[in-house]
Parts: C-alpha cells; sequence; structure tokens
C-alpha cells in the first residue's frame, strides 16, 4: 500500500531584485557593474561575470548560524549552496525538485530565488519543521505588484523518495539533493554525536525501516539510492541538470567511495558532466590516528553535476 500524502501547498507572488540597466541591445542588457545578459542564454539568468565565478571547481562556504528547529536535523543542507545551483542550473519561475529535503533548505532557497520547488521528506518531524519555515517565509510575501514578479509555489510531500513516481509531481526542470552518507550516523563514537546528545538534538535521522540511513549493507544502500533516481530521471525534462551532494566515508578504519561510487551508478542513465568541491574550513580538526596511523578529517563533499541528454 502506498502511503504519501501533500502537506503543503504555497502559491504565492515573489520579487527578484535586479540591477539597473544601462543599455539595452538586439542581443543583450548591460548592468551598471559592466556585466551583460546575453538573450541567447537558454540555461539561466546569470551575467556572463556570475557565470565565469561559478564555473571554479571548488568553494568554500561555512553556512550561517541555523534556527534552532532546523538545527534538529543531523545532517542540514545549506540553504546558499542550495541557492547558488539553482541559480545556475534554472530561471526564474521553472520548477526544482528534492526527493530527499529533510527541513526544507532546497525550498527555502527557491522562495528567495525566485523558483518553484517540490520537495518529498520520509519524516513527518522534519517535514513539519519545512512547513512552518516556508509558511514564516510566505507570510512575508502578501500584496506583492509591480516590476520583476514571478508567480511561483512550494509543495512538500510527506512520503517515501521509493514513491515519487506516484505522486502527483509535474515534469521537473531541475534536480539537487543530497542522500544520507550510508549508517555513518548510527556508527557509535563520533565526537559530534556526544555534543548533539549533550544539546538534545537528533543524531540520527529515525528508527524507521525505510529511512535509507538504516541500511548496513553497502552495496544495498547503493542499490536503493540507485532506484530512487532512476525514477528522479523519469521526472526530469531532457537536457535537465541533477546535482547530488555527497562525500566519500570512513567505516572502522575503512573508505567506501560513496561519491565516487554514487557517480559510476548513475552514468547508467545519467551523463556526468562535471564536480564542484565543497570545502568547510571552519570545522574543528582531531588529532585521529595520532602516532599510529594515517586518518584524514574529511571536511570536503563533492557537488556532481549530472544531465539528462536526449
Amino acid at each position: 500500500m502506498l502511503v504519501w500524502k501533500v502537506l503543503a501547498d504555497f502559491r504565492l507572488k515573489v520579487t527578484v531584485q535586479k540591477p539597473k540597466i544601462v543599455e539595452e541591445t538586439d542581443s543583450y542588457v548591460e548592468f551598471t557593474d559592466g556585466s551583460r545578459y546575453h538573450f541567447f542564454n537558454r540555461l539561466n539568468d546569470l551575467t556572463n561575470k556570475e557565470w565565469v565565478k561559478f564555473q571554479k571547481s571548488w568553494f568554500i562556504l561555512n553556512p550561517k548560524p541555523r534556527e534552532n528547529t532546523v538545527l534538529l536535523h543531523p545532517a542540514k543542507f545549506p540553504e546558499e549552496l542550495a541557492g547558488w545551483f539553482i541559480e545556475f542550473f534554472t530561471k526564474r519561475g521553472q520548477t526544482v525538485f528534492d526527493p530527499m529535503v529533510g527541513t526544507g533548505s532546497t525550498l527555502v532557497a527557491c522562495l528567495e530565488k525566485g523558483r518553484c520547488g517540490i520537495g518529498v521528506e520520509l519524516l513527518e518531524k522534519y517535514a513539519e519543521i519545512t512547513v512552518k519555515r516556508l509558511e514564516k517565509l510566505v507570510s512575508k510575501h502578501k500584496n506583492i505588484d509591480g516590476e520583476n514578479v514571478y508567480e511561483v509555489f512550494l509543495k512538500v510531500f510527506l512520503g517515501d523518495a521509493r514513491e515519487i513516481d506516484h505522486m502527483e509531481i509535474p515534469q521537473i526542470d531541475y534536480v539537487i539533493t543530497s542522500p544520507p552518507y550510508w549508517d555513518m550516523l548510527v556508527e557509535e563514537g563520533f565526537e559530534t554525536q556526544k555534543k548533539r546528545k549533550e544539546k538534545s538534538l537528533d543524531v540520527y535521522y529515525s528508527d524507521d525501516p525505510r529511512d535509507l540511513g538504516n541500511i548496513h549493507d553497502y552495496e544495498s544502500f547503493l542499490d536503493e539510492l540507485e532506484k530512487i533516481y532512476r525514477k528522479v530521471y523519469d521526472l526530469l525534462k531532457p537536457n535537465g541538470y541533477f546535482t547530488v551532494v555527497v562525500k566519500n566515508v570512513k567505516k572502522k578504519g575503512k573508505m567506501y567511495p560513496l561519491a565516487w561510487d554514487l557517480a559510476k551508478r548513475l552514468s547508467k542513465f545519467f551523463a556526468l558532466k562535471d564536480e564542484k568541491i565543497w570545502c568547510q574550513d571552519n570545522i574543528k580538526l582531531a588529532p585521529y590516528g595520532y602516532g599510529k596511523a594515517w586518518v584524514s578529517n574529511t571536511v570536503h563533499h563533492y557537488c556532481l553535476n549530472f544531465k539528462k541528454e536526449t
């Protein structure tokens, strides 16, 4: 029996700020900073300068302090990161999908960037946090009128990502998501677990048997992700892009190349186009293996960018 429901469906108008135009021709508009937006740009609304800046293969992002409700989630996804990718891979008014939306970072970014957003979350406590966050933000977008106004919708599903092919989800322009990093959150002994327990924050997602983070066999975990992302492929419009934020993990002294294995799996149906490396330089380093063995502090993630080529 399939079990899913729509928790929220917001419809609103948003205003997106644009720089002042100083020149307009048949092929481009030029702004006060000297940058230009060319009308042949079918992918996004970025200027030539913004486009080049995004092409750098690595970036440093240390997320801003999070809301108390968002802190409950043990693996938060920065809204700023989602916003950067959404701006590059979509135009204003297009639709973005996150099949594992957590506490709503992708949908918050969609609202801020003038995009429509759809998110699916397995666990009700996190889905409800998403809805409350959106309610708070949507309340600020009343009586919107004038220039640069876009009509958008934000839809939150409560359900299993394995069932997205049965949900009322339209064709999508772009997908961005971050899966569980295997079962690492249920592994005992991490210092972050101790600190989160002291603050009464969630250490792992749940005990739900449907939760991918509770699959302890590595290959079985990859199998489930591959099945889900095949369904994502079917929802994505031709030539649309799909970004997965993931990292390689260590377990019991062994490295599991999750990012690379997932890239290989998804390349069966998607075209892997490139990677961007997200570096975090504000994480306290620990002396793992000191005096005995090489054990690194892993403070980077892979943002794998795929395309549905036709």
